[in-house]
């Protein structure tokens, strides 16, 4: 099995790097897992409670249930990958079956910070994007698909996106194999990836 981590700021896009990558690769042999479903369970947690956490610290992720999942898989086994909501902020209590594939890509703000889990990583991809582009979109996303108000986003993007970028995100780059920078469509860098993933599958 090849296990690509694939890290970046919030909005730097990668979703968009990720589909770049698998959608000229046969579907049954690649599987893709979200470190957002991995956000820790806060069903215990109020409404408002909620709304108060820290989503872009590494705490607020359940790295230990992310590494053991990829253990299971590397060992040819099906996990129960966990539901996130956004819109609740929690995890849901339904969960979807992933199964092990040739080549698993994780991906998520924060992959490569956390030591452990960028050691299971074959191939590390960071993707850059300007700062003022990754707000855009991160406006753009959080108004429209999440249906939060512009003055929460803006203030949990000074209060809590800026500063955990600088601190933990940034930094987690020079880990990284392959640095992708996203702000306008790169080819060539997708096009390398695509071609070690074709040679691993052959």
């Amino acid at each position: 099995m090849l296990i690509l981590g694939i890290a970046g700021g919030t909005g730097c896009g990668k979703t968009t790097v990720v589909n770049q990558i698998v959608e000229q690769l046969p579907q049954d042999e690649v599987g893709v897992i979200s470190q957002d479903s991995y956000y820790n369970d806060l069903s215990h947690m109020s409404k408002e409670e909620r709304a108060m956490v820290n989503f872009d610290h590494p705490n607020s992720i359940d790295f230990d249930l992310l590494i053991h999942h990829i253990e299971l898989l590397k060992q040819g086994k099906t996990i129960d990958t966990p539901i996130y909501s956004f819109v609740e902020e929690t995890r849901m209590e339904e969960t979807i079956p992933t199964h092990p594939r040739k080549v698993m890509i994780v991906e998520g703000i924060l992959v490569l910070s956390n030591p452990k889990l960028r050691d299971m990583f074959d191939i590390k991809i960071y993707v850059h994007a300007d700062s003022d582009e990754r707000l855009i979109r991160r406006l753009q996303r959080d108004t429209k698909e999440r249906g939060h108000d512009l003055d929460k986003v803006l203030t949990r993007y000074q209060t809590a996106v800026k500063p955990m970028h600088l601190q933990f995100i940034e930094p987690s780059k020079e880990f990284a194999d392959i640095i992708i920078p996203n702000n306008h469509y790169n080819t060539v860098a997708v096009d390398i990836v695509r071609t070690i993933i074709n040679n691993k599958i052959s």
